[in-house]
């Protein structure tokens, strides 16, 4: 315990190893359900779906590793499932271009990404950032959260009319969501210690006695070797020759920028390590990390890694620093040879956390200055932007985009910083290639 409080510092944040514990067992729980989504969407790209799980925990692993040591952060990075279906549908599908050679795109977008890192361009961003923004960027995390959640549960599904509406009643899949979601709910409001972890095991159990969720066939089985993909980006660098394939660096280093930098201020500001200033301790450092992260995935063979945003369900639970991403680590390290038994675990179990998670972060709302128009139109864009567009950069670059504007026809350009200015541009040229 004393190694623990050093390395870790847990009794600066006033946290202790078994609540670090409990809040990264909630987000391995929370987050398990990429085990089994990546891999399919990287089959789409015609990686071998076997390979692709074992390389998924994996990466998970050693970026939670690097995160919890390197910046001591209770945050959990894995592959991003937008930079996923970026990978797999837009370049190697849409485009035609090969896994491998996207693969190395990736892995050159990676190393451009340490190199702005360590220039401390990310931090100075991140920095520039006002604080109403700031607390527009996690609350809307939080409503992006919630409608994944609402989703997961089919308490929300897709309508051709009005693009959504409420899911059926009378189905046993709904049901079990809210039965999770109201067990939660009353745990919460009785204080209880580790309610939403609890709500998920409960809610699994109940589905397992209706019958909802099937009993595992076997409990362990050997993961599946990532010879396939490893090294693949690597050996296929030199194919990044064409101008097309500049323009998908580029666009990864764009999304994963941007995801990240919007998701991590979320996180912080949810954890409690934003300083009275607005300031985020160690950012830096946690740049670094998830940098770093996205260079193995990328030689391990997998999409973008990026700040997981499951991470705000164990920061609920009393995650406060590295320890939780280690034990979130160990606990992608052991799944690999569980496969089988989180193969039964559906979303319907894990939507009422996001749910919860997302009212949690949706509390940031109060701290924006709705009263001045000229703060509330580009915090109110960066709010709707992330669940409507489905893209917590698009909601981000809508705000930056927005406040430049707002603040110079209110007489406000001075208070505006060039940072701020700089984003603007740099937003409109990311709406440019990302969305014609």
């Amino acid at each position: 315990m004393t190694t623990l409080n050093k390395v870790f510092h847990l009794n600066d944040v006033h946290t202790t190893v078994k609540r670090e514990l409990l809040a990264a067992l909630t987000t391995f729980v929370s987050l398990s359900y990429i085990l089994f989504v990546n891999p399919s969407i990287l089959h789409a790209a015609g990686i071998d779906q076997g390979a692709a799980f074992t390389v998924t925990a994996l990466s998970i692993a050693i970026g939670c590793f690097i995160m919890g040591l390197v910046a001591n952060y209770p945050i959990a990075l894995a592959p991003t499932l937008g930079s996923a279906a970026f990978f797999s549908y837009n370049v190697c599908v849409g485009m035609q271009i090969n896994w491998a050679t996207a693969l190395a795109a990736v892995l050159v977008a990676s190393v451009l990404f340490i190199l702005i890192t360590l220039l401390k361009l990310r931090e100075k961003v991140v920095e520039a950032i006002p604080p109403d923004l700031k607390y527009a960027i996690s609350a809307g995390i939080g409503l992006f959260i919630a409608f994944i959640g609402l989703q997961n549960g089919k308490l929300i599904v897709g309508n051709s009319a009005n693009l959504v509406m409420l899911g059926k009643f009378n189905s046993p899949a709904v049901g079990l969501t809210l039965f999770g979601l109201t067990l939660t709910v009353i745990l919460m409001a009785m204080n209880v210690p580790g309610s939403i972890f609890i709500g998920m095991v409960v809610t699994a159990l109940l589905g397992i006695l209706i019958g909802q969720i099937p009993l595992p066939k076997s409990l362990v089985a050997y993961p599946p070797s990532i010879a396939p993909t490893f090294g693949q980006a690597i050996f296929h660098i030199k194919d990044i020759n064409t101008p097309q394939l500049f323009m998908v660096v580029l666009t990864f280093l764009l999304v994963t920028f941007f995801d990240t930098a919007g998701t991590l201020i979320g996180m912080t500001e949810q954890a409690g390590l934003v300083d009275s200033n607005g300031k985020i301790p160690r950012i830096g450092k946690a740049f670094l990390s998830d940098s770093l992260a996205m260079v193995e995935g990328a030689v391990i063979g997998t999409a973008p890694l990026g700040t997981s945003v499951e991470s705000s369900a164990g920061i609920a639970m009393g995650g406060r620093t590295g320890l939780t991403a280690i034990f979130v680590g160990i606990f992608f390290l052991i799944s690999m040879i569980f496969s089988p038994l989180l193969a039964v675990i559906p979303t319907t179990v894990t939507a009422p956390a996001l749910i919860i998670v997302g009212v949690l972060l949706a509390g940031n709302l109060k701290k924006i200055n709705w009263a001045k128009f000229e703060i509330a139109f580009p915090a109110f864009l960066t709010v709707v932007g992330m669940p409507l567009t489905y893209s917590i950069s698009n909601g981000l670059a809508l705000g930056m985009i927005a406040y430049p504007i707002t603040m110079i026809a209110s007489g406000h350009a001075k208070r505006v910083s060039p940072m701020m200015y700089a984003l603007f541009f740099i937003f409109i040229i990311f709406f440019l290639i990302t969305n014609i």
